[in-house]
């Protein structure tokens, strides 16, 4: 059998007719006849064409039926209808089905049950009238189905549609009097969740009063003439009646004074006269009806208030446009409940039926209205002052509800008020730009910030307006990919598109898709971040790192300023030491800048990459009186472009600090190989002088204290600082996501080898130790050289003598005069002399040193830093100082006590 997209209209229409009615083809040729004529005919119905009726009517003619189960089913099948473009007018196809379930001669027609009209005889008119143009009859609301109310179900797009729910609670029929309807074997379980704007009532109240007895023709309704009785406001007695407060109780739920009912500005709320004469039960129940009137008015002050408010931002007019379409909907209800009281005071006051508009009855209809109302209010209370991310993170607060309805409701705005901000995210993570003229999106630009600080002070998380459903770690990588884009375009200079760089996936085009995003917020909301921000980070870093050698420079700072080129430093050093022992005064940058590049030429530096070897230059401090080449020379590199993001001026200013220790270090290393050279090669010229014997032991000794300590001091700053610090830095640069990883890395460690190089305040005062034992080395060469100088003079003066002794003899004379003898022994004596001032000289020398030394190791020991407590046990591993100092050994033993509490 062929499928039924294969099949003509015409046979599709043939096996309809056969099967509503279960006759053959040849059975049905009349009604399929008129069928066509129907579907054909180009007549305009006189009907109102509204979708939102026709389906009620169809829910209620249902209920009427105790079909409340297919009522539910019917209110979604509806709603995926309305989902779906498929049909162009759906209302004709449900006033079709509604007008199929009219069988007048039979009272208990049920919607389907379609055979029994098609098997009856075709009126008089078929053939000259279309079905469809027949005037429905009205469903009303009687006696019978008072149990059941009507309410509205969230759609997908958050608005309500109309469904159908039982009250939990007092009934309906138990608030009006009635009797309780009997419950049908098998019915249905009321529906789980109270479903919003109801449209609980009919549109004629009369139908429900007898059932028909015939069927009305097919035609459009003659009208019948008759009398209108306007309803009076008060009975004989005075007192108002019902049908007066009703009409004006409409009134007040849409924010309009009544005749009797009126807005009282001194209690802010709608209040009855006290004048008026009414019953205690009426007047009680039209307060609590006017409630919703009060809750509309704070709604619609607030709407009114910020349609027209620019500043409030996309994302309060989004927000204000959901409390639009909800205010909508509660009108469309009202609309319904008006239609209703017109058609009551066409009939009359004579004809009330049970079926009428009564405050109970409204108060039991509006109960899930109000409560939607007050939902409404209360978010606009609580969303008073925010505006934005902030705005959207009230509204996310305010959904945490264990209602259904509520929460839906909620959700459902919250779609609405996240699209402006899902918008933003999706322009700034895929194309890096920045429309936030309302200052309500979470990043925040900075248009004075010029191109070189682009990366640290451009951009930034506006905290405030992070919406909470957004983490801070989500917030985190959105600010990185935009800025990651930007700083590739304006410092970068790459042209690339961003489509190129992170394929853009679909972005929340609409509220429903934002509310699918949100649905899903671990999932393939932070997929789509998660892949912007790894695509995006890593094609910077491969940029930084292919393009501008950011790899290369880091290591050339390691080797030039942090002085790991060792052969480099060393020949440096030798080429210098003329030039650095002049004052500071007479020294020229271009000749150090020549010496530089010898040193550069004749060691592995040579080999470098020439951009990097271009950017190492020669930079002298300011000078202060008394200062010495040695204390202005630094060596510097020049950083700019997208490098000096990483190397900025705070961190070559800690380079420049580091350096300009190991560097002093450096040459307190290589004073201290002079000295040892110095006593070397002098130790077998000095032999001759025997008074010269315990100095030169003196000196020996306290060279040894020195080159000891310094050795300690360049093997912890270089393997335990400099080294270890390296390593850890290396390996977060290797492992880094993004470049604020390796610049947070960089920071570190710069911190961490300033610190520990005590270059940080608080090692401030170990550093003046230091650097007083530095001065100490500097004052030990310059009178171990001055003792040189003298001895050496000593000796050439002996020396001399001694050859002129020789030279006179070999000529056959006397060796020497007693006169000359006298004068000899005189100036012998004369340097003998000074060989105690020399001596007490080093004592004085040494005992200023070890003092030093004893209190530079008091503060090692009393350091929270690990480490440097470590450094003073090597420094001191024969416990030479802890012997000569008190306090250094109550310093050990209350670390040792530490140490054994620890453990």
């Amino acid at each position: 059998m062929a499928s039924l997209d294969q099949k003509s209209p015409n046979v599709l229409l043939q096996s309809l007719c056969c099967r509503i009615t279960g006759k053959s083809e040849a059975e049905v040729a009349h009604q399929f006849q008129y069928a066509v004529r129907v579907i054909g005919n180009n007549y305009a119905p006189t009907f109102e064409r509204d979708e939102f009726l026709v389906s009620e009517k169809i829910k209620k003619e249902l209920v009427k039926q105790r079909r409340e189960a297919d009522a539910a089913l019917f209110s979604e099948l509806h709603r995926k209808l309305q989902t779906q473009g498929v049909l162009k007018h759906r209302w004709a196809v449900l006033y079709l089905l509604l007008s199929l379930s009219e069988d007048p001669r039979k009272p208990s027609t049920r919607v389907g049950n379609f055979g029994a009209l098609f098997a009856q005889a075709l009126p008089r008119d078929a053939h000259s009238t279309p079905f469809y143009c027949t005037r429905p009859q009205s469903l009303s609301l009687g006696h019978g189905e008072r149990g059941a109310a009507l309410a509205g179900s969230v759609g997908t797009s958050g608005i309500s549609s109309l469904g159908v729910y039982t009250l939990n609670g007092p009934t309906p029929q138990s608030l009006l009097g009635g009797q309780p309807p009997p419950s049908a074997a098998g019915a249905a379980p009321p529906l789980g969740s109270r479903l919003a704007w109801a449209l609980p009532i009919n549109s004629s109240p009369s139908s429900a009063l007898a059932p028909p007895t015939s069927r009305p023709p097919l035609g459009p309704p003659v009208p019948t003439a008759r009398a209108i009785r306007p309803r009076q406001d008060a009975d004989p007695a005075g007192e108002v009646t019902e049908a007066a407060l009703v009409r004006d109780v409409l009134y007040v739920f849409q924010g309009i004074d009544g005749k009797f009912i009126k807005m009282n500005v001194q209690e802010n709320c709608y209040k009855i006269d006290s004048k008026v004469v009414l019953c205690k039960s009426l007047r009680d129940t039209s307060s609590r009806l006017a409630e919703l009137g009060w809750l509309h008015n704070k709604v619609r002050k607030y709407t009114d208030a910020r349609s027209l408010d620019r500043a409030f931002g996309l994302v309060g007019q989004s927000f204000c446009a959901s409390l639009h379409q909800e205010l909508k909907e509660y009108y469309r209800l009202l609309s319904v409940l008006h239609s209703q009281l017109q058609v009551e005071d066409e009939q009359g006051v004579a004809i009330w039926t049970e079926s009428s508009l009564t405050l109970r009855r409204l108060l039991v209809w509006m109960y899930d209205p109000k409560v939607r109302l007050k939902t409404l209010a209360a978010l606009v209370d609580f969303c008073q002052g925010r505006k934005g991310g902030e705005l959207a993170s009230a509204v996310h607060a305010y959904g945490k509800t264990g209602d259904p309805q509520m929460r839906a409701l909620v959700q459902h705005i919250l779609c609405l008020v996240s699209h402006p901000i899902l918008n933003f995210l999706y322009r700034w993570i895929y194309d890096g730009e920045l429309e936030d003229t309302y200052h309500e999106f979470f990043v925040a630009s900075d248009p004075n910030v010029k191109t070189d600080r682009l990366w640290h002070d451009k951009y930034s998380l506006r905290k405030s307006m992070i919406p909470s459903f957004i983490t801070m770690d989500q917030a985190r990588k959105v600010l990185l990919i935009g800025k990651s884009i930007n700083f590739l375009h304006q410092v970068c200079h790459d042209r690339t598109p961003p489509g190129k760089i992170t394929p853009a996936s679909k972005p929340a085009d609409s509220p429903k898709d934002a509310a699918e995003l949100l649905s899903d917020l671990e999932g393939a909301f932070q997929e789509k971040i998660d892949a912007a921000y790894f695509d995006t980070s890593k094609y910077l870093l491969d940029v930084l790192n292919r393009n501008y050698l950011l790899l290369e420079h880091l290591q050339a700072m390691r080797r030039y300023l942090l002085l790991g080129q060792g052969d480099f430093i060393r020949h440096l050093m030798d080429l210098l030491k003329p030039e650095l022992a002049r004052p500071a005064t007479t020294l020229y940058q271009h000749n150090l800048t020549g010496i530089l590049e010898t040193a550069v030429r004749a060691t592995n530096a040579q080999y470098d990459n020439a951009e990097i070897l271009k950017r190492l230059d020669v930079r002298l401090l300011e000078v202060s009186p008394g200062d010495t080449g040695w204390d202005v020379f630094s060596l510097d590199y020049h950083v700019d472009g997208p490098i000096a993001t990483v190397f900025t001026r705070e961190c070559m200013g800690h380079y420049l600090r580091v350096f300009n220790f190991l560097w002093r270090a450096k040459r307190m290393e290589y004073t201290l190989t002079d000295i040892w050279k110095g006593q070397m090669c002098n130790a077998k010229l000095l032999k001759t002088m025997p008074e010269l014997s315990g100095v030169l032991h003196q000196c020996h000794i306290l060279a040894s204290e020195m080159v000891h300590f310094i050795h300690q001091m360049q093997y912890y700053i270089t393997f335990e600082v400099l080294e270890c610090s390296w390593d850890e830095l290396w390996n977060k640069v290797q492992q880094a996501q993004d470049l604020d990883h390796i610049i947070a890395a960089h920071d570190v460690f710069l911190d961490t080898i300033i610190s520990r190089c005590l270059l940080d305040n608080s090692s401030r005062s170990l550093l003046n130790q230091l650097r007083a034992i530095f001065d100490q080395i500097i004052e030990f060469q310059s009178a171990q050289d001055a003792l040189y100088r003298s001895a050496l003079e000593e000796l050439a003066l002996r020396l001399q003598y001694e050859d002129r002794k020789r030279q006179r003899e070999e000529e056959g004379e006397w060796a020497v005069t007693a006169q000359q003898e006298a004068e000899e022994k005189r100036r012998m004596q004369d340097f003998q002399n000074t060989v105690p001032k020399m001596r007490s000289q080093l004592q004085i020398l040494t005992h200023f040193y070890q003092s030093i030394v004893q209190q530079f190791l008091v503060l090692l020991m009393t350091s929270s830093d690990e480490s440097l407590r470590f450094l003073s046990f090597r420094l001191d591993f024969n416990e030479h100082y802890r012997a000569r100092e008190p306090r250094l050994r109550a310093s050990i033993g209350a670390t040792r006590g530490r140490r054994l509490s620890n453990i």
